[in-house]
Protein backbone atom coordinates (compact mmCIF):
# COMPACT_ATOMS: atom_id res chain seq x y z
CA UNK A 1 0.00 0.00 0.00
CA UNK A 2 1.30 3.43 -0.86
CA UNK A 3 0.95 6.26 2.06
CA UNK A 4 1.85 9.84 1.40
CA UNK A 5 3.38 11.81 4.28
CA UNK A 6 2.57 15.40 5.24
CA UNK A 7 4.70 17.97 8.02
CA UNK A 8 3.27 19.30 10.91
CA UNK A 9 1.55 21.93 8.45
CA UNK A 10 -0.32 19.61 6.21
CA UNK A 11 2.25 19.97 3.32
CA UNK A 12 3.58 16.99 1.56
CA UNK A 13 6.42 15.39 2.28
CA UNK A 14 6.75 12.34 0.52
CA UNK A 15 5.71 8.67 -0.19
CA UNK A 16 6.03 5.29 0.92
CA UNK A 17 5.16 1.75 0.69
CA UNK A 18 3.88 -0.38 3.44
CA UNK A 19 2.22 -3.81 4.04
CA UNK A 20 -0.21 -2.84 5.90
CA UNK A 21 -3.03 -0.25 6.51
CA UNK A 22 -2.78 -0.53 10.33
CA UNK A 23 0.47 0.79 9.55
CA UNK A 24 -0.56 4.28 8.88
CA UNK A 25 1.75 6.90 10.44
CA UNK A 26 -0.54 9.88 12.15
CA UNK A 27 1.32 12.29 9.84
CA UNK A 28 0.23 10.13 6.63
CA UNK A 29 -2.46 9.20 4.38
CA UNK A 30 -3.74 6.61 1.55
CA UNK A 31 -5.10 9.11 -0.67
CA UNK A 32 -2.94 10.59 -3.27
CA UNK A 33 -1.75 13.91 -4.02
CA UNK A 34 -2.81 14.58 -7.66
CA UNK A 35 -2.21 17.35 -9.71
CA UNK A 36 -1.41 19.74 -7.05
CA UNK A 37 2.45 22.18 -7.33
CA UNK A 38 2.44 22.48 -3.43
CA UNK A 39 -0.03 19.64 -1.94
CA UNK A 40 -1.53 20.58 1.11
CA UNK A 41 -3.48 17.42 3.20
CA UNK A 42 -6.97 18.84 4.81
CA UNK A 43 -7.43 15.87 8.18
CA UNK A 44 -10.75 17.01 8.28
CA UNK A 45 -12.16 17.17 4.89
CA UNK A 46 -9.98 13.88 4.02
CA UNK A 47 -8.76 15.36 1.00
CA UNK A 48 -5.69 17.69 -0.44
CA UNK A 49 -5.56 21.03 -2.18
CA UNK A 50 -3.58 23.24 -3.88
CA UNK A 51 -1.65 25.42 -1.94
CA UNK A 52 1.00 27.20 -4.66
CA UNK A 53 0.14 30.63 -5.22
CA UNK A 54 -0.43 31.65 -8.62
CA UNK A 55 3.00 33.65 -8.50
CA UNK A 56 4.61 30.58 -7.62
CA UNK A 57 2.69 27.94 -10.63
CA UNK A 58 3.66 30.96 -13.16
CA UNK A 59 7.67 30.90 -11.89
CA UNK A 60 7.59 27.09 -12.07
CA UNK A 61 6.56 26.92 -16.42
CA UNK A 62 9.52 27.14 -18.30
CA UNK A 63 10.61 30.48 -20.13
CA UNK A 64 10.34 29.14 -24.25
CA UNK A 65 13.19 30.67 -25.92
CA UNK A 66 12.42 31.25 -29.88
CA UNK A 67 14.97 29.01 -32.03
CA UNK A 68 17.16 30.40 -34.20
CA UNK A 69 15.07 30.17 -37.87
CA UNK A 70 12.41 32.13 -35.92
CA UNK A 71 14.86 35.15 -34.31
CA UNK A 72 15.70 35.08 -38.16
CA UNK A 73 12.36 35.44 -39.64
CA UNK A 74 11.39 38.06 -37.44
CA UNK A 75 14.80 39.64 -37.60
CA UNK A 76 13.88 39.02 -41.75
CA UNK A 77 10.00 40.50 -41.40
CA UNK A 78 11.67 43.83 -39.51
CA UNK A 79 14.05 44.13 -42.91
CA UNK A 80 11.35 43.91 -45.38
CA UNK A 81 9.10 46.13 -43.41
CA UNK A 82 11.21 48.73 -42.81
CA UNK A 83 12.64 48.52 -46.37
CA UNK A 84 8.86 48.83 -47.70
CA UNK A 85 8.60 51.82 -45.77
CA UNK A 86 11.44 53.44 -47.17
CA UNK A 87 13.55 53.30 -44.35
CA UNK A 88 17.25 53.16 -43.91
CA UNK A 89 19.07 50.47 -42.20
Amino acid sequence: MQIFYYDENYLYLGEDAIEDFEDIPENATDIPPKGFYLPKFNPEKDEWSESATQEYIDDLQPVIQPSEIEVLRQQHAELVFTLMMGGVI
